[in-house]
């Protein structure tokens, strides 16, 4: 799909297209890479449900999402990117009182430093140097010693993909990684995460020694003077929605439960649900009447939000042109991200349901 037809599509969604004197004046960047040698990188945003939410009672089994790895892995990406928050950006968020509100999507390396002496930044600049110089065939004290350098630095998803790549009986403590942090990733083996179970567990598969967090609560740390009359616009925006998105919402929640994960990502990347989704939620945030422009404030979080992440998304692939580049996010993300995706020079976006297919 090329960025202009996703950016009408999102356009259409929220009630039109920019129009007038300003929306005349744009330099229009089509075609800029027509001359280009080799070939585009290729993106395939896979809009995800949250695991941890609506799935079956008795838990994400890992064989009900192997179709959707098998789908996954026949496209063989190089670089997979998350929406998981950075341990880089976790400093920030930590020091700063501004962003208390969205400490607790950050993980607790308190174990981990424990374990290896090191704090976040010490253990990203440990990482970068291990993988700098990473051999073809990593030794399981290699990759023991980086698992732990990921979950000192924040990374617990990268710390899954170095240690599924263990042979059973060598997952286990030593080179870092102590009991504390062993038990911390039996856990996380386990954990209905899409981070863990889809990006982790593909990344492993396909010999990737590592994932890219994406995520940011930078740009939507909203600042409220009145959170309780927010909360009642947006919400009263969502209960808006239409018995169609309704119907839409409810046969994804049913999919989910029974535990068809084929079927579910296939129905949240779907277009026309996408549309449905945006329409009910952002669409109707943007007709709030309150004075305050509430509906408007959340939007703009939203889209300084989704900024953000394909900045990193971008940053995650920009020293590797020409290879393959999957993120995973959540769906609602997913219109925004082939938008401005496709606005990027040397980058195809690669068509979600064909992939799935």
């Amino acid at each position: 799909m090329t960025g202009r037809i996703a950016g009408a599509l999102l356009a259409l969604a929220l009630g039109g297209m920019a129009s007038g004197p300003a929306a005349a004046q744009r330099v229009d960047l089509a075609g800029l890479d027509a001359a280009m040698p080799g070939p585009a990188t290729r993106v395939l945003v896979l809009g995800s449900v949250h695991l941890s939410h609506g799935g079956p009672a008795d838990g994400v089994a890992p064989e009900s999402l192997a179709p959707v790895l098998d789908r996954l892995a026949a496209f063989r990406p190089e670089v997979i990117t998350i929406e998981a928050l950075s341990g880089e950006t976790c400093v920030l968020i930590r020091q700063r009182a501004a962003y208390r509100d969205v400490r607790d999507y950050c993980p607790d390396v308190t174990a981990a430093h424990a374990a290896t002496g090191l704090d976040v930044l010490p253990a990203l600049d440990a990482i970068d140097a291990a993988l700098a110089d990473w051999p073809a065939r990593p030794g399981p004290a290699q990759r023991r010693h980086l698992a732990a350098l990921f979950l000192a630095a924040g990374e617990p998803a990268s710390a899954l993909v170095q240690w599924w790549q263990l042979d059973a009986v060598e997952r286990r403590a030593g080179d870092g990684l102590d009991d504390a942090l062993v038990a911390l990733l039996r856990k996380r083996e386990t954990s209905p995460n899409e981070n863990y179970q889809v990006a982790a567990r593909l990344a492993a598969r396909l010999g990737l020694q590592r994932l890219h967090a994406v995520d940011d609560h930078l740009g939507d740390s909203l600042v409220i003077a009145d959170a309780p009359a927010f909360e009642a616009a947006i919400r009263k925006a969502w209960d808006s929605a239409d018995d169609e998105a309704r119907r839409a919402r409810l046969q994804v929640e049913t999919l989910q439960r029974s535990g068809d994960f084929l079927a579910t990502y296939r129905a949240v990347n779907d277009p026309a649900y996408l549309r449905r989704a945006i329409a009910s939620d952002f669409g109707q945030a943007l007709r709030d009447p309150s004075p305050q422009r509430f509906g408007r404030q959340y939007v703009g979080g939203w889209e300084a939000r989704n900024l953000h992440m394909v900045a990193n998304l971008r940053a995650a692939f920009r020293e590797h042109p020409g290879t393959r580049v999957l993120a995973v996010v959540g769906a609602s993300h997913k219109p925004w991200f082939d938008a401005l995706l496709g606005m990027m020079q040397g980058v195809e976006v690669v068509d979600a349901e064909r992939v799935l297919r």
